[in-house]
């Protein structure tokens, strides 16, 4: 019967929903207006503890670390706020085609053994060992080229198949190839050198990022980040954002961000930068690495249960609410006409204030006024 009348249906559902959930009717004040309805309260439940990460590459790029490596601490710090949902990152074309100091030393040193080993100088205990077919090579330098010649353009083969495929034969080509292409990137990761850079969009690739390439105009890649951190909390995709960057053109979104309640996290090497003052926490990329901003975050994240808890306590004061439940405006109103206020009396009020009234206004009223007045 239910299914003839659907608003019968829906209110059904919904006192169903609010008899398992009794904590519903505490919201958190926001900007926003939360929908009331089935879909609304499931996005809410699934925002819950729900952390979401903006990477400001040309701001705070990982020169000092391995990208994958510092990805991964990052990753690990963040899941102690919560279930990680999203990580981002920005920048632009010159910050991926950026060479740091410290690995352009390792090419270095790499290039200078090459030669030492050519010519016999040194040679190396361990063979060196082809991760696709298992061959093994006394040189680097044999090794490198044995990958070039061979698996690399087996690997360019491969892909030219996939994208010259349509349909279900590129499908079946792409399950084919899938272990072979994984196992030649994994290899040629450590044995060839990256044309461009030194892989920094792959390895945030492979780690889990969403890597976003913005043109060079200055604070493009600021730009696109804000609006994507804007458009987050719009959506309510997440509750906690963590931001890695020491840039202070953020300090109005972090601002924004708690206004709407969300909590916020810094990642970046200031000690007392603009971002870290107005974020609920702050950390270093070394306590980032060292796994010391895990160990803080339980801290963190008990002060936040806390407040939340005191944010719920609080009352406040809403004349809609406390005239549904109430009907204070009827009941003043039967009251007042109750009352009379004609003016009519049998005269007993006017004598008693006359009474009281007879004294002078700086005589006061004490136990010896009978006494003396008897004895009169």
């Amino acid at each position: 019967m239910l299914h003839l009348f659907p608003s019968i249906n829906n209110s059904v559902q919904s006192i169903r929903f609010k008899t398992l959930n009794p904590c519903i009717s505490l919201s958190r004040l926001c900007h926003f207006k939360a929908k009331r309805g089935f879909d609304s309260l499931n996005q809410t439940s699934s925002v819950q503890n729900s952390v979401a990460v903006f990477w400001d590459l040309d701001n705070k790029p990982p020169n000092a670390f391995p990208p994958f490596e510092a990805v991964v601490k990052l990753k690990t710090a963040a899941s102690s706020f919560g279930v990680v949902r999203s990580m981002v990152a920005y920048a632009n074309q010159h910050s991926f085609s950026y060479v740091p100091k410290a690995v352009r030393e390792q090419r270095r040193e790499r290039k200078l053994l090459n030669q030492l080993e050519n010519k016999g100088v040194i040679k190396s205990i361990d063979p060196y060992v082809c991760k696709v077919c298992g061959r093994r090579f006394y040189t680097n330098e044999k090794l490198v080229n044995h990958f070039k010649q061979i698996h690399e353009r087996e690997h360019q083969k491969r892909v030219n198949q996939i994208e010259s495929a349509r349909g279900s034969r590129r499908v079946k080509l792409v399950g084919k190839y899938s272990m072979k292409m994984e196992k030649y990137k994994n290899a040629a990761r450590e044995v060839l050198t990256p044309k461009v850079g030194y892989g920094l969009a792959d390895e945030l690739k492979r780690a889990g990022f969403w890597v976003g390439t913005v043109s060079n105009r200055p604070q493009a890649a600021d730009v696109a980040l804000r609006d994507h951190m804007v458009d987050v909390m719009d959506k309510r995709k997440a509750e906690c954002l963590m931001l890695v960057s020491d840039d202070s053109d953020f300090v109005g979104v972090l601002k924004e961000a708690k206004l709407r309640c969300l909590k916020t996290v810094v990642v970046g090497d200031a000690d007392d930068g603009a971002l870290k003052r107005v974020a609920d926490a702050g950390f270093s990329w070394t306590e980032i690495l060292k796994g010391k901003a895990k160990k803080e975050a339980v801290s963190v994240v008990g002060k936040w249960k806390d407040r939340d808890i005191l944010k719920k306590l609080e009352w406040t004061y809403d004349p809609e609410v406390e005239r549904k439940l109430y009907g204070s405006e009827d009941m003043f109103d039967d009251e007042s006409e109750d009352l009379d206020f004609d003016g009519s009396d049998d005269g007993n009020s006017s004598d008693y204030i006359h009474k009281e009234d007879s004294g002078a206004w700086w005589e006061l009223d004490t136990e010896s006024d009978p006494d003396s007045s008897k004895s009169q």
